[in-house]
């Protein structure tokens, strides 16, 4: 059986592997940071999951899908076992590997998520993602005023415009914007299992987010009953760009114990 592509992705360092997941509407630039500490004694995979960055985009959304498109790639570079790390979307992703394939996954970091399945927290991404026409935009700059419509804070409008790109005169977004909105409710789904994953498991959570809170905790311990919790003061759910430091030495901490 021919395996499908794989995933965009960048290796880097030498020693035992770290695979590093992004969240929604992102891509493994977002954990540039986090490379460049842990490379200098892990071997490093940052991936681009499907529909996000220089990956490809698929037909339909699931954490099932996701996972796969990850391990296959993962095949394809014989790696067969390796530490992940997820945040936001990408650590649904992260525990949707752990909890399916257990024999490959060694250690288990989540970075501010549950296995749960949350509201529609992006709705007003949406709106001005859609408020842009593409057919007919000119430049960047009009993109951002069109966004600021709807989204008044800039680091959020500067997230997103990092994944619009011109090729051959043509505006595009490199994520896939039309299946994250027809998508959203598997998007925003919890992580199933059958039986929990057995590996050391951290939860780093931002003291500012509500992404991860105490009412999740029996959701948390079903599926990672040796999991342990960190949390970083001053911190909201972008806690690996606010508090670089403080979250390196975390992950460090853990991944050398």
């Amino acid at each position: 059986m021919l395996m499908s592509a794989p995933l965009h992705y960048k290796m880097t360092g030498e020693g035992p592997v770290v695979v590093l997941l992004h969240g929604l509407f992102g891509s493994l630039e977002n954990l540039g940071m986090v490379t460049r500490e842990l490379a200098k004694t892990f071997k490093v995979i940052s991936l681009d999951l499907p529909d996000h960055g220089q990956s490809y985009h698929s037909e339909n959304f699931s954490y099932e899908s996701y996972a796969s498109a990850v391990l296959n790639t993962l095949k394809i570079l014989n790696i067969d076992y390796f530490d992940i790390l997820g945040h936001s979307m990408g650590g649904k992703v992260a525990m949707k590997i752990a909890l399916s394939s257990p024999d490959v996954v060694r250690k288990l970091i989540v970075a501010d998520i549950a296995p749960v399945a949350y509201e529609h927290r992006h709705k007003n991404v949406l709106k001005a993602l859609a408020s842009v026409t593409l057919q007919t935009l000119e430049t960047r700059q009009q993109a951002d005023s069109k966004i600021k419509e709807v989204i008044d804070d800039a680091g959020v409008r500067q997230f997103l415009l990092k994944s619009l790109v011109q090729v051959d005169g043509r505006w595009s977004w490199k994520f896939n914007v039309d299946l994250i909105t027809r998508d959203y409710q598997h998007v925003s789904a919890g992580i199933d299992f059958s039986e929990p994953f057995l590996g050391e498991t951290l939860f780093i959570k931002g003291s500012e987010s509500d992404y991860l809170t105490a009412s999740h905790q029996q959701a948390v311990t079903k599926r990672f009953p040796k999991s342990k919790a960190r949390v970083i003061q001053g911190a909201g759910h972008w806690l690996h760009a606010e508090k670089p430091v403080a979250f390196n030495k975390i992950v460090r901490d853990f991944l050398t114990s």
